[in-house]
């Protein structure tokens, strides 16, 4: 622009030109102008072709200077193609492509370990060595076999295998993408529960921490729901009961899946596989269902630690803000009941400030008012009569958890500022858990902070612990002992279930089922 203005004040034609055109009026019309270019046009041709070449940019000068702001957007020329061709790609559903990677290498080393199986057919107990060969982790080996047609067949010949594999390199170049294409349905980029069952069922079968299950066929299902819940609790940050590959890359869930190969020990894996956590899970909700249908009314879960949820926030959670498996008679199933103890006891985790927002936020607003407030302390000011405590004034009360939760916007507390604040748990004890806030009244909050920030471990594998080793001890008073040793085996058939019963002998930790005909 600095060129064009310095030309038309060196070049006196052009100037006079412009004074000409803009002489006695504010705007040029569109005749007139190109009148008064033409001729200048002609002019500039004449003295090109007699003196050589002049500025012509200046003509562009003109244009620009005298053509309507609207007339100049209608007359800019497109993007040419080859500028947009030149922005690199940066989005990547199916992981960044491998610059140097060698597919036909790996194929050969595929159809090597093949050539040792009869046939070159490799059974689901050969899948262990061909994942391995595929450079993928050990407990793929079910998804490998189901999704070369294995599960149809009962083996996977190598040229149906190499196909799918060598697609499979092709299209996804990480290992998330590569095992949500594994698990998921045809035609589906996204993971749903049942998706994850053939896979979790080959831990079972093949894990050595969980031999002692083999025989317990019954109890494989429990098992099997308990750590897709809480996958799911972890992973699908969404809700929507799609686990995303987005999702996914965000997630520990692959690194527990490679684990399993080097960790013995099941119960060390505390974040989705632990038997231990299953174990508390399943007899928490054993003592809750008395007829044994695996389905909990409210009356049911309001039994829960000795009825220290309020009913209204029962009630919250039986009208479907945060199940998704409710019966027509607006029973509970087993897996909401996953869900809905890991929040209770741990209610700093994101998933788990969630759930009780979900369930304190009575007209969906995405705010909790002041009304939704006082609704739930309403109850546990009842509560607090009844055991001869005088419960603190709801505007008392409101004034100390406007303190801990600071909101962005005054009255009016939202997801974003429970998430912030650190302390979520304080507050929703506050409206719906009496013991649990009675324990924080005897503390101070800001310390309780200072101490959780240090924290190595979660509440929820401190509750499992804590839980397991009270089941352990109740368990072992009613054992009998054969040379320090539980004098039941697990049952092979389907029994009715009393409660699993696990006793501790040094050094050992020897784990049994008892069981009721």
């Amino acid at each position: 622009m600095r060129m064009k203005e310095l030309s038309l004040r060196q070049d006196p034609d052009l100037r006079k030109e412009l004074a000409l055109l803009a002489r006695g009026c504010d705007f040029v019309l569109p005749s007139r102008f190109k009148k008064r270019l033409r001729a200048f046009h002609a002019e500039q041709g004449q003295l090109y072709r007699e003196t050589g070449p002049t500025p012509l940019m200046l003509t562009q000068a003109i244009s620009v200077l005298s053509v309507s702001p609207q007339a100049q957007v209608k007359s800019e020329a497109p993007v040419p193609t080859a500028l947009s061709e030149s922005i690199p790609k940066f989005y990547f559903p199916r992981g960044r492509p491998k610059a140097n990677l060698n597919i036909d290498g790996l194929i050969a080393k595929i159809e090597k370990i093949f050539s040792q199986f009869p046939n070159e057919r490799a059974t689901i107990e050969d899948m262990g060595k061909v994942a391995k060969a595929c450079e993928c982790p050990l407990y793929w080996k079910a998804p490998l076999f189901n999704s070369a047609g294995g599960d149809r067949t009962g083996f996977v010949s190598v040229h149906k295998f190499v196909a799918m594999w060598r697609k499979m390199l092709q299209t996804c170049h990480d290992d998330v993408s590569k095992f949500v294409h594994l698990l998921a349905k045809p035609g589906c980029n996204y993971l749903e529960q049942e998706d994850f069952i053939p896979f979790l069922q080959d831990v079972v079968n093949s894990h050595a921490g969980l031999a002692f299950l083999k025989e317990a066929s019954d109890f494989h299902s429990r098992y099997i729901t308990t750590v897709a819940q809480r996958i799911f609790y972890n992973v699908n940050r969404s809700w929507s009961g799609r686990i995303s590959c987005s999702e996914l890359r965000k997630s520990s869930f692959l690194q527990n899946v490679a684990l399993l190969e080097q960790e013995e020990d099941v119960n060390q894996l505390t974040e989705f596989f632990s038997y231990e956590h299953f174990y508390v899970i399943y007899c928490k909700f054993w003592e809750l269902d008395t007829d044994h249908d695996l389905y909990i009314d409210q009356r049911d879960l309001a039994r829960h630690n000795d009825q220290a949820i309020s009913h209204k926030m029962i009630e919250r959670i039986f009208s479907g803000t945060v199940t998704r498996r409710l019966r027509k008679d607006g029973r509970l199933s087993y897996a909401d009941f996953v869900w809905f103890l890991i929040s209770e006891e741990d209610k700093k985790t994101d998933t788990s400030i969630e759930y009780w927002f979900r369930c304190m936020d009575l007209d969906g607003d995405g705010v909790l008012s002041m009304y939704e407030l006082e609704y739930f302390y309403e109850e546990q000011c009842v509560k607090l009569e009844t055991m001869a405590i005088e419960p603190l004034p709801f505007e008392d009360c409101l004034c100390q958890m406007l303190d801990l939760v600071k909101p962005e916007v005054e009255g009016k507390i939202t997801l974003r500022d429970l998430k912030q604040c650190k302390l979520s748990h304080i507050f929703y004890d506050t409206f719906f858990n009496i013991e649990k806030y009675l324990d924080h009244e005897q503390k101070d909050p800001f310390s309780v902070e200072a101490e959780t920030e240090g924290q190595e471990i979660s509440d929820w594998e401190k509750y499992a612990a804590e839980e397991y080793d009270i089941l352990v001890a109740e368990e072992t008073t009613t054992d009998q002992y054969n040379d320090g040793c539980v004098s039941k085996p697990i049952p092979s058939s389907a029994p009715s279930v009393e409660l699993f019963t696990i006793s501790i002998f040094p050094p050992v930790v020897v784990l049994t089922c008892s069981f009721l005909e």
